[in-house]
């Protein structure tokens, strides 16, 4: 009886060993997840976003945010792709509007944060946040389309144009610190060049591979490659931005750092964020001990699309926890590594909006 059945055993897992491998979502014994209630928070948070008063800029902008713009733009084309909703939102409609204006007045706008009002080195810091995610946000955009655009081409010279080119952070970015973790702290100097990876990749067209912008990239994925010796969190970034740019580390290396993830998943089969590096929260308090939305889905995405037949297992574990955590809006919960934010103050979301749009990415079919 065991013997007649063990082929068929053997064959399911080959099949699901081979999704993994060419980036298919793995279906898990729990559907439970929700792509139109994702869409919809997501499509919430970018009105609120959009109308809230400190997210004005000059000109008549509104600063895009890692934390709440980019998930939403990341997210969007599989969610839209899933529900077969084609149309954007009006609020999304604007944000590419507020970018592709931004891009083209590169010279003359006011940089997010400006030194007059900031300090130095806000200003730089801001230029490079915006060229990185002005060049991943039409990319992304263009990726859907199929063509790119001019106005991303612009983008990416922009990008390009504020690229370090000597120091310790040659090949990278500026990026904004103001001691909050994980994506505007001294370290997210790493988050900061996966994005523009990302960008470089998503763009269509051949733009990788063009020998005009080669010394750029080669110059990117050096740095990235600075960064290998650094928390696992930052080790996770570098290989999501191998897997998309190729090119960044060795095989070796990369069988390291899936193995460290793959053997930091808790037993529930998510992550916590706190235990991939050494923050520590600026207000005292303690920080999360349980699994966070944040940590699994972000690193479910990384193995999905680096980690191949040696983490299927932990990536079904992971979209199994995300499904069964997901909440009755649509959302995927994650909190502050760096306070302890009270629900109603308009910080509280940022980590979930985050953790939703990666919840997305990680569960797309």
């Amino acid at each position: 009886c065991c013997m007649t059945r063990w082929p068929l055993i053997s064959s399911a897992i080959l099949l699901a060993m081979a999704m993994i491998t060419r980036g298919d979502a793995v279906p898990t014994k729990k559907s439970a997840w929700g792509g139109t209630a994702a869409a919809a928070y997501l499509d919430n948070r970018l009105n609120w976003w959009r109308q809230w008063p400190k997210a004005e800029r000059d000109h008549g902008t509104r600063c895009v945010s890692c934390h709440t713009s980019l998930p939403h733009v990341l997210a969007m084309p599989s969610l839209r792709s899933q529900s077969g909703k084609q149309r954007q939102s009006v609020d999304e409609m604007g944000m590419f509007d507020d970018v592709v204006k931004r891009v083209y007045l590169w010279d003359e706008v006011e940089p997010f944060y400006p030194d007059q009002t900031r300090g130095v080195p806000k200003s730089a810091e801001s230029r490079g946040v915006e060229a990185v995610l002005n060049a991943l946000i039409l990319a992304t955009r263009d990726q859907e389309r199929g063509h790119l655009g001019p106005d991303t081409r612009q983008a990416f010279a922009n990008m390009w144009g504020v690229q370090m080119k000597a120091g310790d952070q040659k090949g990278g970015f500026t990026w904004l610190n103001f001691r909050l973790e994980p994506f505007e702290s001294p370290t997210a100097t790493y988050w900061g060049a996966t994005l523009a990876a990302l960008a470089v990749a998503r763009a269509p067209d051949g733009y990788a591979a063009d020998p005009a912008v080669a010394p750029q990239i080669d110059a990117l994925r050096a740095y990235l490659r600075t960064g290998i010796g650094g928390s696992l969190y930052s080790r996770a970034l570098i290989l999501w931005a191998d897997s998309q740019l190729g090119g960044v580390l060795p095989p070796d290396q990369r069988s390291k750092v899936i193995s460290e993830l793959v053997a930091s998943q808790r037993a529930d089969g998510g992550w916590n964020l706190p235990s991939l590096s050494t923050w520590q929260r600026i207000d005292g308090s303690s920080l999360p001990q349980e699994s966070d939305g944040y940590a699994t889905a972000v690193v479910a995405v990384i193995l999905r699309e680096a980690g191949g037949v040696t983490s299927a297992a932990a990536l079904m574990k992971a979209q199994t926890w995300l499904a069964a955590h997901q909440d009755k809006d649509g959302s995927v919960t994650a909190k502050s590594i760096n306070k302890d934010r009270k629900p109603g103050t308009d910080a509280y979301l940022f980590m979930t909006d985050e953790a939703t749009g990666m919840a997305a990415l990680a569960m797309r079919r």
